[in-house]
């Protein structure tokens, strides 16, 4: 497998980053104007610096400019609480992943690369449908046939739990102070959110982060 990953600098696809380290030959980065995404691509970079993988940030300010989502920058305030579907549905950017697995998908072929890896994983499926199972199917389909050399995708995360994925870094040494999670982007995490309250989950016991709350 040579792959790309699309790599956001949270907790899930760095774990993933790590732990297919050998088979990625890029990793790439949206900037998409959310709200946090300035406190990610910091930790995406300087992970990619750590581990010698080239690193491509690519621009879609469209999705800020004509999307509708609390989590982007003018968006409404980011529900706190927990990690839930009607708690969290205002968060959703609409097709996300749809469009940066079609970048990807093109940038694979470009770069001579089989594979584009993706991190979402159990815990997105009610609120999130283009992280669903039946969604990633339905693309690595379209991917294969949509390319000369069959790009597939894969995204081994995608029927376990946040905490499994944790537990999977945690093992390979990931520093997880060197992810970012907080939907709300300040300095410190809020701790309040429903990213932050699923982080908390997901790292106890060996939880770096600091939190405001």
């Amino acid at each position: 497998m040579k792959a790309i990953l699309i790599y956001s600098g949270g907790l899930d696809s760095t774990t993933l980053l790590y732990e297919y380290r050998d088979s990625i030959a890029l990793a790439v980065s949206f900037d998409y104007g959310s709200k946090h995404n300035a406190r990610e691509l910091a930790c995406a970079r300087e992970n990619c610096r750590r581990l010698d993988i080239p690193h491509l940030v690519i621009s879609l300010d469209f999705i800020r400019q004509y999307f509708h989502s609390d989590l982007l920058q003018g968006g409404g305030e980011i529900p706190e609480g927990s990690y839930a579907d009607e708690n969290m549905r205002s968060t959703v950017v609409p097709f996300r992943n749809g469009i940066m697995l079609a970048v990807a998908a093109g940038l694979a072929e470009s770069h001579g690369l089989d594979t584009v890896l993706l991190a979402n994983h159990g815990g997105d499926h009610a609120i999130y449908p283009d992280c669903r199972p039946e969604f990633i199917d339905a693309f690595d389909r379209a991917a294969e046939a949509g390319t000369y050399n069959g790009v597939r995708i894969v995204s081994p995360y995608c029927n376990i739990t946040k905490r499994d994925i944790a537990l999977r870094g945690k093992a390979l040494g990931v520093d997880y102070s060197l992810t970012y999670s907080c939907y709300k982007g300040g300095e410190k995490h809020c701790g309040r959110c429903g990213t932050c309250t699923e982080r908390k989950e997901a790292l106890e016991g060996f939880d770096p982060t600091e939190y405001e709350a």
